[in-house]
């Protein structure tokens, strides 16, 4: 190597002088201010350095790339054992749906069940029909039959007990149901039901409750009447005498005789009815036998039996005038009372409701016959309206 070269032109091999080329250098010549030796080894260093990071870069990579390996081998390995899973499901799926398969009808027998499910069908079909007839014919027969219902009551109440103003509804009301039927062949009984209504409304009501309870008021008077104890005068009485004196204050004896001429008479024209005094037990028995009479008639008038009350009355006056005094106000008022009383009607002439009843009885009887020969002539139809469908139904 020739010492003309400088320090720049050397390239990096020159740098690095072997020991024989040290030693061939002239004494004396001059050293460069920077080390080479030194220069060298701190390159050395860093290209170690370099290396070293490059190696555990590439050592990290290396495991992280085997970590990525082993958890994709995990992923698969769990992925292979769903699909494992999943086949083994597929299979048992497969074989369950192959045993159902094999347990599926024949055509035969399909054929069979889609025949007998039109059978049932029409069945069904029928059954529907005759259950919507039967209730609608079950109805207007409900009606009909409560429309005889309310004329079997009507009667008995008019025979019984002769109220007109219930059994004028009880008609009506039977003539309302026949209203609703809205048929032309219920003409007839309905012309009996307005005939009977007219003859209920044309009949004399008395008002039997209200008699009763004016008879019942009488009876409390009954409590109220006492006999008057008759007072005697006359020319020859001592009550005569006595005012003839004029005596302020009458002595004992006089007193006395007063007294005792409340009780005792002698009357030497005896030719009219004495009447004894009530008191006591006596009265109390007049009282209640003329109580008697009067609740007699209450019955009567209530029942609508002329005679009775009629009678009852006449014994209840009767009574009155033998025990007790007419000229006393409360009897001269409860007798007129009972004679005004006996003036009123309490008997009825019921009209016969057996014509509207024997017509509405007919009527029904026409209904169930004719319903019964529909129902006769249904059957034969709803028979080839099925056979028709069965031979309709897809093959």
């Amino acid at each position: 190597m020739s010492e003309a070269t400088t320090p720049k032109e050397q390239t990096p091999k020159e740098h690095q002088q072997t020991p024989l080329d040290a030693a061939t250098d002239r004494p004396g010549s001059p050293v460069p201010a920077t080390s080479k030796p030194a220069s060298g080894g701190n390159g050395l260093a860093l290209l170690a350095l370099l290396i070293a990071a490059a190696g555990a870069g590439a050592g990290g990579w290396g495991l992280w790339q085997l970590h990525e390996l082993d958890a994709r081998e995990q992923q698969q390995l769990s992925q292979v054992q769903a699909a494992r899973s999943d086949a083994q499901r597929l299979q048992l799926a497969g074989n369950e749906l192959k045993g159902r398969l094999d347990q599926l009808p024949s055509v035969d027998e399909l054929e069979s069940r889609r025949r007998l499910l039109a059978q049932l069908q029409g069945d069904q079909q029928l059954l529907n029909q005759r259950l919507e007839s039967v209730l609608g014919a079950s109805r207007q027969d409900w009606r009909l039959a409560e429309a005889e219902h309310l004329l079997r009551l009507a009667s008995l109440r008019l025979s019984a007990l002769q109220d007109i103003n219930s059994a004028t509804a009880l008609v009506q009301a039977a003539d309302d149901i026949l209203h609703e039927q809205d048929d032309p062949a219920a003409f007839a009984a309905r012309e009996q039901l307005a005939k009977s209504l007219e003859a209920l409304r044309s009949t004399l009501n008395p008002d039997r409750t209200g008699l009763f309870l004016k008879l019942g008021a009488l009876r409390e008077q009954v409590v109220q009447l006492n006999a008057q104890a008759p007072i005697f005068s006359g020319e020859d009485g001592v009550l005569s005498e006595l005012a003839s004196e004029g005596s302020a204050e009458p002595t004992w004896w006089q007193r006395g005789l007063q007294t005792l001429s409340e009780y005792f008479r002698i009357d030497f024209n005896a030719d009219q009815n004495i009447r004894p005094l009530l008191a006591g037990q006596s009265l109390t028995q007049v009282r209640l036998a003329l109580s008697l009479a009067l609740e007699q008639a209450q019955w009567g008038a209530l029942n609508g039996q002329t005679e009775v009350f009629r009678q009852a009355l006449q014994q209840a006056r009767e009574v009155l005038d033998a025990h007790f005094d007419v000229d006393n106000p409360n009897t001269r008022a409860l007798r007129a009372r009972i004679d005004e009383l006996a003036t009123q009607p309490v008997g009825v002439t019921p009209p016969d409701l057996s014509p509207a009843l024997n017509a509405v009885q007919a009527y029904l009887q026409a209904k169930q016959a004719a319903r019964s020969q529909q129902k006769v002539e249904a059957e034969p139809a709803a028979a080839d309206d099925i056979e028709a469908q069965l031979q309709e139904a897809p093959q």
